[in-house]
């Protein structure tokens, strides 16, 4: 993931800018079989219709990147309505920090307790960092904040409201031919507002649109961003474009 961690020292945040699109295109490449189309499909807005999981976090990232903080804790939070772990810690990032709002450890500690709900390492090892430095009223203050965030963004009830976006984006995908270019190919908008012809076999793939697939795939793109290296709590910081 080359120009996704800026500063001599990579950090928590620095990894979410970067996210798991970047994470994806390097697992890409590692694969047997590269898939020049991903990032052109996980860029595309019609693809970010449908998984609203990334794109608030897209839209928290930019928000970020253009010094607006408090709209990035808006869109952290919309993210994490939809399983979005990557949203969920940095909105634990936010708050531990006092960006874009005033500092509330104790939430913050519940809301990376919550991100690390599905036992990613890094995750982890930020969540203990977090309990080591609370004081004990804030550690009792964890727990009713921990149980109204698991009600509402635990995986239990946010994998649903996600995978229901996924199958109606689906659905309308391949239960219309407009936008369909013979029967090989799809037009898409971009990021950059413009449409864009892709195979259809790429976009429709199952790890993007069929659950199961899908959370292994993020898993996946999980595991690639903790190989890419240390990733240490820190103050959010510019992410420089990639070489």
């Amino acid at each position: 993931m080359r120009g996704c961690i800026a500063g001599g020292r990579a950090v928590l945040l620095g990894a979410v800018l970067c996210g798991l699109v970047g994470a994806a295109a390097a697992a890409e490449a590692d694969a047997p079989v590269f898939d020049p189309w991903a990032a052109d499909v996980l860029g595309s807005e019609t693809f970010l219709a449908s998984h609203p999981d990334m794109r608030y976090r897209k839209l928290g990232n930019e928000a970020m990147q253009g010094g607006r903080p408090e709209q990035a804790r808006s869109y952290y939070r919309r993210g994490a309505r939809y399983a979005d772990k990557l949203s969920q810690a940095a909105l634990a990032e936010l708050l531990w920090n006092g960006v874009g709002g005033p500092a509330d450890r104790a939430a913050a500690y519940a809301w990376m307790d919550l991100a690390a709900e599905r036992g990613d390492r890094f995750l982890l090892v930020h969540r203990e960092r977090y309990w080591a430095a609370l004081d004990p009223a804030e550690r009792d203050r964890t727990l009713v904040e921990g149980q109204a965030l698991y009600d509402t963004y635990g995986d239990a009830v946010a994998k649903p409201r996600q995978e229901r976006e996924m199958r109606r984006g689906r659905n309308e995908v391949t239960g219309s031919r407009l936008g369909w270019i013979g029967a090989l190919k799809m037009t898409v908008r971009g990021e950059d507002g413009q449409q864009q012809a892709m195979p259809v076999d790429r976009f429709l793939q199952d790890r993007y649109w069929e659950p199961a697939q899908y959370w292994h795939w993020q898993a996946q793109a999980m595991e690639q961003m903790q190989r890419a290296g240390t990733v240490e709590v820190g103050p959010a910081t510019g992410v420089p474009p990639a070489e």
